[in-house]
């Protein structure tokens, strides 16, 4: 549960009357959006309210009027979607700079330049958020945000989106170990244990964590891997 330092409020009125939850405010915006959250899990506390920041509660005779019941789950899911979720400044602010880092992981982690074929570092997708006047709204998700991102920096530097299949040896001292982080981090395709008890895999990952990929079997075979790029 929430504390009450890091609440906003959510408001809705209805019948006349206004009703306010106290809730954190990422996922409360997140479950307005549909995302899958626990209604219980980011309320600060467990009361509808007629005025949050004087702590007057809300009479049952308004609540039922309004929602047809008095749980507080069932009504705060209700203000939620239909009411209006109040940040402040500061917490706008920290949201959409949240926001603003996961898109540029986001971008950083699954997509590269198509003349080199390689990754763009954070630091250039950024300047060309900047550039290109990206908007991080903290309504959106981001997802959302991702894709308008991606739609305003391609003017700017060469980028797509990609998937790369890299066929990889792990020779047997070093396989029982390394097969099952490599399967943790890469979609395997084709797989196969050898006579020596080395094993051979072609896996699929975002095209930018190639580099990612590569210090993850070199670290695992101490440098003794193969690797190959294949093309699709």
């Amino acid at each position: 549960m929430v504390t009450l330092e890091e609440a906003v409020t959510a408001r809705l009125k209805s019948h006349g009357t206004v009703f306010e939850v106290l809730v954190e405010p990422e996922d409360a915006l997140a479950f307005n959006r549909g995302e899958e959250v626990e209604v219980e899990d980011l309320l600060a506390v467990e009361d509808v309210f007629e005025n949050a920041s004087r702590g007057d509660r809300s009479s049952e005779e308004d609540l039922k009027k309004a929602f047809g019941t008095t749980d507080v789950i069932t009504i705060a899911s209700k203000i939620l979607k239909k009411g209006e979720i109040q940040l402040t400044a500061e917490q706008r602010k920290k949201i959409i700079e949240n926001k603003r880092k996961q898109i540029v992981a986001t971008i950083a982690k699954n997509a590269i330049n198509p003349q080199t074929k390689t990754p763009h570092p954070p630091a250039r997708i950024e300047r060309a958020m900047e550039e290109g006047h990206v908007n991080i709204d903290p309504h959106k998700s981001v997802e959302e945000l991702v894709k308008l991102a991606m739609k305003a920096i391609r003017p700017i530097i060469p980028i797509r989106f990609e998937e790369i299949d890299m066929a990889v040896k792990i020779p047997s001292e070093y396989a029982p170990k390394a097969y099952g982080e490599i399967a943790a981090f890469a979609q395997l395709q084709k797989e196969q244990w050898q006579n020596d008890g080395s094993w051979v895999g072609v896996v699929r990952i975002p095209a930018g964590l190639q580099e990612e990929f590569y210090n993850l079997v070199n670290k695992l075979s101490k440098g003794d891997a193969e690797t190959k790029l294949l093309k699709r």
